[in-house]
């Protein structure tokens, strides 16, 4: 990337890794919860990074932001995170300047999630540029870039069908339970976990089918509480968890802790059970297999399920990346008006200093009207300066070789971001 005066440190990168290299055991070493992404935010700030970006959804944990070297924000990510730096280099992949912008985009927009067109990934990252802005790291870049992949997540959604009907990881679950589970109707379904995952799952679940006879269940209550009085189901408590699965046909588990919340030792289901776990890391252990009747399955799985609506997304996706090539160049603009910024800032305080020289022996020499002759050269020096900016955005124009002349001629010293 050229030099654009946005960091102290040049480089833009982004590394991370997502369902495409690891698998949910690997990736869920590497998630962050938000008390995580908080912490990581607050050293990277230590050691003078000025600009980061933290995604981490259960398929991807992803780090966009300027440093010295991308080697910076592995081990920031590593620190903060179950995973060593051993581990993600096996499992990772790192772009730099365009390409990182680029994936930002693929991914805000949906193009690069496990599912086709899942604009739940734009939720995300609106809450990582919260989360940089309430750190002091959400430099001009990184606003601006946000906002450009909101501006093109929204336009996708809005001018093309690639969103048309559900495309998630809670609609591939329920999408599964209908295919899977006869008369699904009459059969008894339990939620536990009612985070982002959960409520979309839930919510699905009432769209989907006519079941009358879901039941939640979360650690804290009260989320679960409100939850039920929205979508009128019934809520019942942590402790009566494993009283619930055994009386349950269908397990969805999507709750957010770090290592397994459902083992064989709670799992005495009197009939078959299938268990959906949406969960990275996974939340059910592997054990729960060695149980009579029971089905195991997680969202990679659920991830892979390709149906008419997925396949009729994907004639959809050259129109998106053409809106997102129009997005782009407007941000590709205001890149280039920042990197002629310090130049032309610099010429007109060059200008300002002639011009003071000049009204000085001016006066000294003739006297008469200064105020006047202020103004007038004032407005001279801003016709000069906007000639030069109009000039190097031209698109014939060598940029690089301009602004050496305007030095050159001027006598400006190298300008430093």
């Amino acid at each position: 990337m050229k030099q654009y005066h946005l960091s102290k440190h040049q480089t833009f990168y982004c590394v991370g890794t997502n369902y495409q290299k690891a698998d949910a055991a690997v990736r869920g070493q590497f998630s962050l919860n938000t008390p995580q992404i908080e912490q990581l935010l607050s050293a990277a700030k230590a050691q003078g990074i000025d600009g980061l970006l933290v995604i981490s959804t259960c398929n991807r944990t992803e780090l966009f932001g300027f440093a010295p070297q991308s080697q910076v924000l592995v081990e920031l990510l590593c620190a903060h995170s179950g995973g060593s730096v051993d581990e993600f280099l096996k499992a990772s992949y790192c772009y730099k300047n365009r390409s990182a912008i680029d994936h930002l985009f693929q991914v805000g927009t949906g193009l690069d999630s496990q599912i086709l067109g899942d604009f739940e990934i734009i939720a995300q990252v609106k809450s990582a540029f919260k989360q940089a802005r309430q750190a002091g790291l959400a430099n001009p870049f990184i606003e601006r870039l946000c906002n450009a992949v909101i501006q093109a997540s929204k336009r996708i959604k809005n001018e093309t069908e690639i969103s048309s009907g559900a495309a998630s990881v809670s609609f591939a679950s329920v999408q599964y339970i209908l295919n899977h589970v006869p008369d699904i109707d009459q059969k008894k379904i339990l939620l536990f976990g009612t985070g982002k995952i959960g409520r979309n799952t839930c919510e699905n679940l009432i769209k989907h089918t006519p079941n009358t006879q879901i039941t939640l269940i979360n650690r804290t209550k009260d989320k679960a509480e409100q939850l039920g009085a929205k979508l009128h189901v019934a809520v019942k408590d942590h402790g009566q968890l494993p009283a619930e699965i055994r009386n349950a046909d269908v397990l969805v588990v999507a709750t957010g802790a770090v290592r397994p919340t459902i083992s064989k030792e709670i799992v005495f289901n009197k009939k078959p059970l299938l268990i959906l776990d949406l969960s990275v890391p996974k939340n059910v252990d592997a054990n729960v297999l060695e149980c009579a009747d029971v089905r195991l399955v997680h969202l990679d799985e659920l991830s892979q399920i390709t149906d008419e609506t997925l396949e009729r997304r994907k004639a959809h996706v050259p129109q998106a990346q053409e809106i997102i090539a129009q997005v782009q160049q407007e941000f590709n603009q205001w890149l280039e008006t920042r990197r002629f910024a310090p130049v032309i800032q610099a010429l007109k305080a060059k200008l300002k200093t002639m011009q003071e020289e000049e009204l000085d022996f001016v006066h000294k020499k003739n006297g008469g009207d200064a105020q006047t002759a202020v103004v007038v050269s004032d407005r001279l020096i801003q016709k000069i300066t906007k000639q030069f900016a109009e000039h190097l955005k031209h698109n014939d124009t060598d940029p690089q070789q301009s602004l050496a002349v305007i030095q050159q001629v001027f006598k400006i010293e190298e300008i430093h971001g």
